[in-house]
């Protein structure tokens, strides 16, 4: 650990780029790409990072994956990857705000789709843009090395594609040099300039699911002279809320079906129906349990309307789980950054993030950073502010996040590496 931390300086140096962090993020809220089509949001986080002269860039990772190399100019073994996700959603944009989204995505797969930064990745780019900034700035006084990982697809990629944090892997994003920590953040309902964590499972294990009913098309005014896939399809949605009956209450489980198919019409029984959803665990032993039991459920569902039905598990995420040993390593630095009073211990949540790839590869954390109108109540819950714009979950049209709370993101990223390369925040020696 250095005589003379570098902690006021990085403070100092965030608070210079905080305007530009934010315009950053406002252009890519206005224009928001979808998952494994990130082209805009690659070039303009490759031409900052090349800007400040870092030793490599790397574009094309997985799709649009940029991979960004900082060396410092003092000896060190530790590297730490600092990663943000970049990929928006298809969700139309009520947020309120002038630079709000208007684009339509004509060629996505089931589409075409509005799209919008309904979860905050924006804020999360324009977050890791501004701290490269910010260590570039002092990279002579840094012993090691820094990785920026800017991620596509962290939502999924279209299923016929690959993409995400395992694909990145898989091409050696982290392969030279190997990090020894990972680092990341989500912005979060909570209120502005909060930090939540938690020790153990802090989002849960996740997968997506497709189970295709089948029967038989015919003219809709004779059901009988073929097998209508319809009821069926019905009754499995049914029977989904009854397979929280046969699990272990005390460990959170949803299975959720977000998306329906139809190949008919209205006067029309189509042959097949195709039903899209997401099976999420807290506990990710638990997932081929709900999986078997999902699939019995569909199966014996089908033929009981003398239909079929087949069901395919795909896209699966493993937990993200933040260990005891990181955790108290960490919140030392998390205090000095937020204050001592906005560090809270956070419930689990059954949201995913395939961070979980690059933490449990490399040990580390994720964390969450809150950006919105909101204070806890005594129960440790967010309640909206009297006068704010209230609590809008992400995934909703209306999410929103707070610009002036990007820098506290900033200050972060960079904190965390610098502790991490100096060797104040490390559980590996």
């Amino acid at each position: 650990m250095h005589d003379e931390p570098l902690h006021p300086d990085l403070d100092r140096r965030a608070d210079d780029v905080a305007g530009q962090v934010i315009q950053w993020r406002r252009h890519l809220h206005r224009y928001p790409e979808l998952p494994n089509r990130e082209s805009g949001t690659e070039r303009l986080v490759a031409e900052h990072l090349r800007s400040l002269g870092l030793d490599e860039v790397r574009t094309g990772v997985a799709g649009h994956g940029v991979v960004g190399v900082l060396r410092g100019g003092l000896p060190g073994d530790r590297v730490i990857a600092l990663r943000a996700d970049c990929d928006a959603l298809p969700v139309p944009d009520l947020c309120g705000a002038d630079f709000a989204s208007e684009a339509v995505d004509e060629d996505y797969p089931g589409g075409p789709f509005p799209v919008s930064h309904a979860c905050g990745h924006d804020g999360h780019t324009a977050m890791l843009m501004g701290a490269a900034t910010v260590l570039a700035g002092v990279r002579e006084e840094l012993p090691g090395t820094v990785l920026f990982l800017f991620q596509p697809a962290e939502e999924g990629p279209p299923v016929d594609e690959k993409g995400g944090a395992r694909e990145m892997l898989a091409q050696g994003a982290c392969a030279d040099p190997v990090p020894t920590m990972a680092f990341g953040m989500h912005v979060t309902p909570y209120p502005k300039g909060y930090l939540g964590y938690r020790v153990g499972n802090q989002y849960g294990a996740s997968c997506m699911v497709r189970i295709v009913v089948k029967g038989k098309q015919v003219h809709g005014s004779t059901p009988w002279q073929g097998v209508d896939p319809m009821p069926p399809t019905g009754a499995i949605i049914t029977g989904i809320g009854q397979l929280y009956r046969q699990l272990d209450a005390f460990d959170p489980v949803t299975v959720t079906i977000g998306h329906i198919e139809d190949v008919g019409r209205f006067n029309i029984i189509g042959e097949s129906v195709t039903l899209w959803g997401t099976v999420r665990c807290i506990d990710e032993a638990d997932m081929s349990d709900v999986q078997k039991r999902l699939t019995t459920l569909a199966d014996h569902t089908a033929q009981a309307y003398h239909c079929t039905a087949t069901v395919e598990f795909l896209q699966d995420v493993p937990a993200v789980h933040n260990s005891a040993p990181w955790v108290e390593a960490a919140l030392p630095t998390f205090r000095r950054v937020v204050g001592d009073d906005k560090v809270v211990e956070t419930g689990a949540t059954l949201g995913y993030d395939d961070v979980s790839e690059f933490v449990n590869a490399y040990g580390g954390l994720y964390v969450m950073l809150g950006v919105q109108d909101a204070e806890l109540n005594d129960d440790g819950v967010p309640v909206p502010v009297e006068g704010g714009r209230g609590i809008v979950v992400n995934h909703n049209p209306g999410f929103y996040l707070d610009d002036d709370t990007l820098v506290t993101g900033v200050r972060l990223h960079a904190h965390v590496a610098y502790d991490h390369l100096t060797g104040a925040l490390t559980t590996r020696e």
